[in-house]
């Protein structure tokens, strides 16, 4: 029974830690993006949590560990078990811990919107990706789906939460179009920086903090301590990220630029969520370097192919999220993965390329599911709503504005209702 108390004590703690990740994006959205644009930012977060969360409860929770078939589960709508046997884990606090990770996926997919959708674009999408994409993909995977069968390993969530909000929002950024002056008719680039680049820190660093809720609680217990070998591999990564990625962006540009580092910081952790579990810390920190290394050149890649990504969210989360995939298939330990019945030890560890290929599988699937029913959703959300972007007026003036009705920063920006009047 103390144990059970213990293991439920810590998946809460876990828990407060995801839901604090929200906060660390609101802070590296708002300090990503422009001043008035701020307000809009912080607080569409915290009101498609509570579209996120309203709808997971209802349908979102059942879709992916409910009673079902192969795609999808059918059962346990409307979540309501109170029971707890003394035994394991409270069946609330499961699914509260599943919840958060939910709402996190949805604020990664929401990172293809910034600075240029409708207010209600995100409502209706919150809506949609909560019941139908993110759960979907959440069954295959962690609810007893086709790929949970062919012994798909995703300790945390690179593919699940990650890949497949990333996915989502390259879908809504090839909708939505680049934002204003982002691209010149000869192809260039224009950099539209970020207002606050100590936000963005801030952010990164709730994020780094959360991430050990995010990947340790995913152990679900502390009987056998494991979950602090978890945490160890999450911050090996994270470091390694950083590092991997300041020095790439030094050697490229000459300068060690902030938001390189900071966003390798986040592909370590992206990078290892994945394999968390399943790895050795040597290898958790080739993880992390990769993932830093990568991200750079992702998001180089990008911008050249005209992907208007404000928060660099498809290469943090999406090219990121399948690197840390497939680390699995490379670097899985047997001990952790083959001995307990949870997929197969990955090349360098005598495993051959059976979980590579599964973790692939996975990755191709999981990723074309997202995207493909992101951007169906988000074009017909575009012809039914006469269009998914806000006026090129009310883009100019900032959506905090022309959504809200007052900027986040209003002792900085004028207001256009005051000006009329003067």
């Amino acid at each position: 029974m103390e144990i059970a108390l213990m293991d439920n004590l810590w998946v809460i703690i876990g828990t407060f830690l995801v839901l604090l990740m929200l906060g660390g994006f609101i802070l590296l959205e708002a300090g990503s993006t422009r001043m008035k644009n701020a307000g809009h930012i912080a607080g569409k977060t915290i009101f498609t949590a509570g579209i996120g969360s309203l709808v997971f409860w209802a349908v979102g929770y059942g879709f992916i560990y409910g009673e079902g078939n192969w795609f999808i589960g059918l059962s346990s709508f409307f979540y309501g078990d109170a029971s707890f046997s003394g035994e394991g884990l409270s069946p609330a606090v499961d699914f509260m811990f599943q919840m958060m990770f939910a709402l996190i996926a949805l604020t990664i997919a929401f990172g293809g919107f910034a600075e240029r959708a409708k207010l209600s674009s995100y409502v209706i999408f919150a809506v949609l990706f909560s019941a139908l994409i993110y759960p979907v993909v959440a069954h295959w995977i962690w609810g007893g789906g086709w790929l949970a069968d062919h012994g798909k390993q995703d300790f945390a969530g690179s593919t699940v939460v990650h890949l497949t909000g990333a996915m989502a929002a390259l879908a809504a950024t090839i909708v939505l179009k680049p934002r204003i002056g982002k691209y010149n008719k000869d192809g260039s680039s224009n950099e539209l920086a970020g207002h606050n680049q100590v936000f963005t820190a801030l952010g990164v660093l709730l994020l780094w903090v959360g991430w050990f809720g995010f990947n340790g609680g995913s152990t679900f217990g502390v009987a056998d301590g494991f979950f602090g070998f978890v945490i160890l591999n999450t911050q090996l990564a994270a470091a390694a990220g950083a590092i991997a990625a300041m020095f790439v962006a030094w050697v490229l540009t000459g300068k060690a630029d902030v938001p390189s580092t900071l966003n390798g910081a986040l592909a370590g952790l992206v990078a290892i969520t994945a394999p968390a579990g399943f790895v050795d810390p040597w290898a958790a920190v080739v993880i992390g370097l990769v993932g830093g290394v990568i991200v750079i050149f992702s998001m180089k890649l990008f911008d050249r192919a005209r992907i208007d990504d404000p928060i660099f969210a498809l290469s943090v989360h999406g090219t990121v999220g399948v690197w840390g995939t497939l680390a699995n298939g490379l670097f899985a330990v047997p001990a952790f993965s083959t001995d307990i019945g949870w997929g197969q030890a990955g090349l360098f560890y005598g495993g051959g390329f059976t979980q590579l290929g599964v973790q692939a599988l996975g990755v191709v699937t999981s990723g074309l599911y997202a995207f493909v029913v992101a951007f169906i959703i988000l074009k017909v959300m575009d012809k039914v709503m006469g269009g998914i972007r806000v006026t090129e007026e009310e883009e100019i003036l900032g959506l905090d504005i022309s959504e809200h009705g007052g900027y986040g920063y209003p002792e900085n920006l004028p207001n256009p209702q005051d000006q009329k009047g003067a």
